[in-house]
């Protein structure tokens, strides 16, 4: 019997079982991952930015954790020898519309306690000669960071900590007690006395294998990116991204330097029809029809019909994407972009239509699940696995206090 079952082997989940290692050095930790690698899904495919959290309600975890994360990424990938760097951001404002917008973004940005400046046209040009703005913001704190590298780091740590590693093992059924969890695979029966579900893009349908209803549903969305060919990657030296329209639950595409020199330009956002559906062609006609049958999807999609749109032209038209590129750096041309990647925000809905705009974590009677983290998850998930242990259920921490070992005093 494991004491501690982690579904799920993102960076979520690797941060979780990381923190049960340094917390409970003695405790059975068990990893259980469907595919035959680490960070395979968002964490894999999402854009590496080490983020701010200029964007998030002050107080809320996402506010919280990614200012919190931010310092303990950073200081994780030093200590352990993955690539980073913390090359600053800028929050462009192109139109006279957005000035007041991205003035209400500097004072959000305050509020959550950050280093963040309001800069003018001619500073801009300074810092980022060929992006055209009427003005911007400055956030220093944000970077880049080589993800699956640090989601490596985690499995390492928890492997060297005796952790069971459980590649190529799907979760196919969960019965779930006051005493414990019994957990059905492909690759045979597993019993933990407390199970964390960290499954990203199924974490609502591994909830409801342990017969617990979150009143959610995970609907995913393609983000896809052009990459710039690499004579043009001289025209981005921070991050660059517009002021976001308050109208659309998405940031609006942006220019994002990767660890590998690349520079990323976008993402769009669009229905995915396969919850793990990177092209236009993956399609899965039960996740499709999940989503179309959801009462909640259409509450959500009809007021915003009018972007969403604009959203799936750009996914079919390479110039009508080029054009919101060229609002931030209007030198761009057709040929200077080129089709690279694509990922999927495993996005919460609730029946009622709203999107779930904080990382939502539901307590079961053995179990905690975790059903909303998409983006800036990947910055916060040293905090966030830190808040999940500290969510253990007493009865759990008194058993497990006696795993501790006592901190020697010099």
């Amino acid at each position: 019997m494991y004491d501690f079952a982690i579904v799920g082997g993102g960076i979520v989940g690797l941060s979780t079982g990381m923190a049960l290692t340094k917390r409970y050095p003695g405790a059975k930790i068990v990893m259980i991952e469907k595919e035959k690698d680490w960070a395979h899904h968002q964490t894999g495919h999402n854009s590496g930015v080490i983020h701010s959290g200029i964007y998030y309600k002050p107080g809320s975890y996402k506010a919280r954790f990614a200012r919190e994360g931010n310092a303990a990424m950073v200081q994780f990938c030093e200590e352990h020898g993955i690539a980073y760097d913390v090359c600053g951001k800028v929050i462009v404002a192109t139109e006279p519309e957005e000035l007041p917008l991205m003035d209400n973004l500097y004072e959000r940005g305050l509020q959550n306690e950050l280093a963040v400046q309001k800069i003018g046209p001619e500073e801009l040009k300074e810092i980022e000669p060929h992006v055209a703005g009427l003005g911007a913001l400055r956030v220093p704190s944000c970077g880049i960071a080589d993800y699956k590298g640090v989601s490596r780091t985690f499995a390492r740590i928890i492997g060297e900590g005796g952790g069971d590693i459980r590649l190529g093992t799907k979760v196919e059924n969960i019965a779930e007690e006051a005493q414990g969890v019994t957990i059905e695979t492909n690759r045979g029966t597993l019993k933990a006395r407390f199970l964390i579900n960290c499954a990203g893009l199924h974490s609502d349908r591994v909830a409801k294998m342990a017969g617990m209803h979150t009143g959610m549903k995970i609907v995913p969305f393609r983000g896809e990116y052009y990459e710039l060919a690499p004579e043009k990657r001289h025209l981005v030296k921070h991050l660059i991204y517009p002021v976001p329209n308050p109208d659309f639950p998405f940031l609006g595409v942006h220019f994002t330097r990767m660890i590998n020199g690349e520079v990323h330009a976008g993402p769009n956002a669009v229905l995915a029809f396969k919850r793990e559906g990177y092209t236009k062609s993956d399609i899965n006609i039960k996740d499709l029809l999940e989503v179309l049958t959801y009462p909640g999807f259409w509450k959500m999609a009809m007021p915003n019909m009018k972007e969403g749109m604009k959203e799936m032209v750009r996914s079919f038209s390479k110039q009508a994407f080029l054009q919101s590129l060229q609002r931030l750096i209007p030198e761009l041309t057709e040929k200077d972009i080129v089709p690279t990647h694509a990922g999927v925000r495993a996005q919460a809905l609730m029946h009622n239509g709203n999107m779930v705009d904080d990382f939502a974590i539901f307590p079961g009677k053995s179990s905690l699940h975790v059903c909303n983290a998409p983006s800036p998850a990947a910055t916060a998930s040293i905090k966030i696995g830190e808040e999940i242990v500290n969510k253990l259920p007493d009865n759990i921490v008194s058993e497990l206090k006696s795993l501790v070992v006592p901190a020697v005093t010099v």
